[in-house]
């Protein structure tokens, strides 16, 4: 064990440079930073939310519209396919959670059952042949169609699971790195950006749902007739954000929608120079809206997003490259931020706000000195015992590895981008404090070995090998328990398992080839007669 391989060398040389290179960036301002050589490292530490300040938001998912929208797309495909089937029928509403529509004809009662269930509805996920919808008659002329309980609890999980998915690509196109966005119950978001300063931004730019859909317009009604309250079955009217009308009557029936869409950018139009959003539609969007465009030529059609009409223009010729532009009262900053809603996709679900605090660089940086004054003191106490305890050499070997073993430990995070937070810096020192645990049972194996009449090279050699077993054991549950931890917790406690994680692996390698080799080049050096620790 005390050979002294160039392996063991170079694997000592090699941690130390890496350590030293990437922790470097750490200790130099911004500018500095940037003038490095292109090879240089420069990645720092990514603090959390408690150590740099930014904003917290807990959002709740409101399956309750969700299953208000999936209920009136039932009862719009019903009214379509019973038309399409030639049925006439009456009485087509919503009542408690359900869909009802009378049969004029009692004879085309069976027909009108057996079409809304092959037409309504979608596969039933787990259940072969299963649909998400039940559709039944009763009262002889009465058709019925209801929701399977279990579809609407796995569609309302799927949609929380679906919106952390969107805010987690809208936060990451703001800028802001490493968010914390983890789930809270059943239908609640918990959501830190480390660094974003206007929470208010962040708030609506999070909560907007941002579902486009391009619609005609309905122009059989006037608007005056509309605004009467002379709406006609399958319309409604929306408001207008375009800046000619106070609102729009649109057909509900959506020629394309916002999923169809591959790409969205704002850009400046070149006549009037005015920002506008730029979008362009998959094989199937750019299908859909040529034909469109193509089959309504002279009417207008809305594009409407979150149930207000954005714009209103009349098609003047069919449209089939695929790409548009939705024009609008946007600023740069407006333009902006639809874009790259569209881009990263509509909320499945509205969200509600139902708590919000921003946390100050102040706070953040009065927590950094904290557990920058908690560590100094934790490793001067290290220090302090190991000299006491060890010697002046044998102790200040087991330093010399402790403090590689800190660079090691930044170095890793700031490669890694892990987010460092206070628990994090909990665990950092946890670390350090208990990385010379391997030197102390190396040391008291070699005191045992001298006792015993061993010479001093046997005692060094079996004060490594015979610790070994005991350092692995120790190390190796520490890391099982830190990467449960990392696997079931959330936020802070997934930041405390990383930092601690990486400081198991780095304590070892530290403690034992670190001090194996220095030792061993002062046993060369010296051939000692006996050990300072004896």
């Amino acid at each position: 064990m005390m050979t002294l391989s160039r392996w063991k060398i170079i694997a000592v040389v090699l941690s130390v440079v890496f350590g030293l290179l990437f922790t470097l960036p750490n200790l130099l301002t911004p500018s500095q930073r940037a003038a490095l050589p292109s090879f240089m490292p420069k990645n720092v530490l990514n603090l959390g939310l408690d150590l740099q300040g930014g904003s917290y938001l807990l959002l709740e998912v409101d399956t309750g519209a969700l299953r208000a929208e999936r209920l009136t797309n039932v009862l719009e495909d019903v009214r379509k396919t019973l038309r399409e089937e030639g049925i006439d029928f009456g009485d087509l509403a919503q009542v408690n959670g359900e869909v009802l529509v009378r049969v004029t004809d009692p004879a085309q009662v069976q027909a009108a059952t057996t079409a809304i269930r092959n037409a309504v509805g979608a596969p039933l996920a787990g259940v072969p042949g299963g649909r998400d919808v039940t559709v039944r008659s009763e009262d002889g002329q009465r058709v019925r169609i209801a929701f399977v309980p279990q579809a609407l609890a796995a569609e309302s999980a799927q949609a929380v699971e679906q919106s952390i998915e969107i805010i987690r690509r809208r936060i990451d196109e703001l800028g802001t790195r490493e968010p914390t966005i983890i789930r809270q119950g059943s239908n609640r978001i918990v959501v830190q950006a480390p660094g974003e300063s206007d929470p208010e931004r962040l708030k609506n730019v999070i909560g907007q749902t941002a579902k486009l859909t391009f619609q005609m317009v309905d122009e059989t009604v006037s608007s005056e007739e509309a605004a009467a309250g002379r709406i006609p079955p399958g319309s409604e009217l929306l408001p207008s954000q375009d800046g000619y009308s106070t609102g729009y009557l649109i057909k509900k029936r959506a020629l394309v929608s916002g999923e169809m869409l591959t790409d969205a950018r704002m850009q400046f139009d070149q006549q009037s120079g005015r920002p506008v959003v730029s979008f362009r539609f998959n094989g199937q969007g750019a299908r859909r809206f040529g034909d469109a465009t193509t089959q309504n030529i002279g009417k207008r059609f809305a594009i409407v997003l979150d149930k207000q009409v954005i714009s209103a223009p009349v098609i003047q010729g069919a449209i089939t490259g695929g790409s548009g532009q939705i024009t609008g009262n946007f600023t740069e900053e407006s333009a902006n931020d639809l874009a790259l809603l569209l881009r990263a996709g509509a909320l499945p679900a509205p969200l509600k706000v139902e708590q919000q605090s921003t946390v100050g660089a102040e706070l953040g940086a009065d927590a950094v000195k904290a557990g920058q004054t908690s560590t100094l003191v934790g490793f001067m106490a290290i220090l302090v015992f190991m000299l006491l305890a060890y010697g002046l050499l044998f102790g200040g070997v087991s330093v010399v590895a402790l403090l590689v073993n800190g660079l090691l430990i930044i170095a890793t995070l700031s490669l890694t981008q892990a987010t460092l937070t206070l628990p994090g810096i909990a665990g950092l020192i946890l670390t350090l404090a208990v990385a010379v645990d391997a030197n102390v049972l190396i040391y008291e194996r070699m005191r045992d070995e001298l006792r015993a009449g061993r010479s001093v090279i046997a005692s060094m050699d079996a004060g490594f090998s015979r610790a070994m077993t005991t350092i692995i054991d120790a190390n190796v549950t520490t890391l099982l328990a830190a990467l449960i931890m990392f696997q079931f917790g959330s936020g802070p406690v997934k930041g405390f398992a990383w930092t601690l994680s990486i400081g198991v692996v780095t304590s070892v390698f530290s403690a034992v080839l670190i001090t194996q080799v220095l030792l061993a080049w002062w046993f060369r050096a010296t051939r000692p007669k006996t050990l300072p620790i004896s």
